[in-house]
């Protein structure tokens, strides 16, 4: 088997390898196809950038009780706020 980098993306549909491009690769030539996994889903899709950073919503540690109302005072040094 050659060890060629080509690569030729694609999709699988009902089964079947599409590529995005059509190669081309001689008859008889021997393919590997190992998934790939996307780095990241369009905004919109079912796991949007808002969703994906929910995710982390009330993971951190250590905070004060009141980061979420008077985060400009930590992190800027303005009057803290006393209620919204």
């Amino acid at each position: 088997m050659s060890t060629d980098a080509t690569e030729l993306p694609g999709r699988v549909v009902n089964g079947i390898v599409i590529l995005d491009q059509p190669g081309k690769l001689e008859e008889g030539t021997e393919v590997r196809v190992r998934p790939v996994q996307r780095a990241s889903k369009r905004v919109g899709s079912e796991d949007s950038l808002s969703e994906m950073l929910l995710s982390f919503a009330g993971t951190v540690e250590g905070l004060p009780e009141d980061m979420a109302l008077n985060h400009d005072h930590y992190l800027y040094g303005v009057p803290k706020k006393t209620h919204r």
